[in-house]
């Protein structure tokens, strides 16, 4: 398993996502202000306010949050956000892609790069490690949408690139271009995705040892608190035998 979805798990399982409930919230509703600002306000017509709006359903956030985060969009007193990119490099050389939306880039970048340092790597030029990974949509479903037979001949049916199914559920992979057009049809197969987005899936991943991995998923941890970092992307990855010890830590 790959360092971003390793990472995920094992923050699902210690129950951190409940921690930071209002933090995901008010992340989700920053997409969804920004999609509905740059297109239409109606989801119908507005593709990626439609995913914005899907992905928070799938967190469970309340119907007039979204409503709110909508409305804001057109409301006089909506902040300019900006979608910036940040890279760099983690200990053990590990490369690391950071999504925010942001009002003032500069307080943005400060912070950044101040969590690399701190965790004694560096952050480097736009385009400086993105070059290493692959641009490409990402469509997640729960196990109980189906066994792995039945997700893959979806998947194929679709149009879609990849499936990776585990315990958690199941993982499919499509082109950037095609993700509204694959997401549609699955859900005509399979129902309402868990989450559909634009994700950064590295081209290699690089194997990392215990230590390695605690300072990695601490850095990545300061990163997602900061709150106008979106997603973040790291290319390492753990044996199975290091991932149980850290999710049992």
């Amino acid at each position: 398993m790959a360092g971003h979805s390793q990472f995920k798990n094992i923050m699902h399982r210690k129950g951190r996502q409940d921690a930071v409930r209002s933090k995901i919230f008010s992340k989700l509703a920053r997409e969804i202000t920004v999609a509905a600002k740059q297109g239409m306000p109606d989801p119908a017509m507005n593709p990626r306010l439609r995913l914005a709006i899907q992905n928070a359903k799938a967190e469970s956030m309340p119907k007039d949050n979204i409503q709110r985060a909508i409305n804001k969009a057109s409301g006089g007193d909506a902040e300019n956000y900006e979608e910036v990119r940040y890279e760099g490099y983690g200990p053990g050389g590990v490369a690391l892609i950071v999504e925010a939306l942001t009002d003032n880039r500069n307080r943005s970048a400060s912070n950044v790069r101040a969590a690399f340092t701190k965790a004694g790597g560096a952050m480097g030029e736009t385009g400086s490690v993105s070059f290493m990974w692959d641009r490409i949509g990402e469509i997640v479903y729960p196990a109980k949408a189906g066994n792995a037979d039945k997700v893959m001949e979806a998947a194929i049916d679709a149009g879609a690139d990849d499936v990776e199914t585990d315990e958690e559920g199941h993982t499919i992979y499509c082109a950037f271009e095609n993700l509204g057009e694959v997401s549609k049809a699955l859900e005509g197969a399979l129902g309402e995705a868990e989450s559909v987005k634009a994700i950064w899936k590295p081209q290699n991943n690089i194997p990392v040892d215990e230590e390695r991995a605690q300072s990695l998923m601490k850095l990545v941890a300061t990163l997602e608190d900061d709150d106008d970092v979106q997603n973040v992307y790291a290319n390492f990855e753990v044996d199975d035998a290091t991932l149980a010890k850290l999710s049992a830590a």
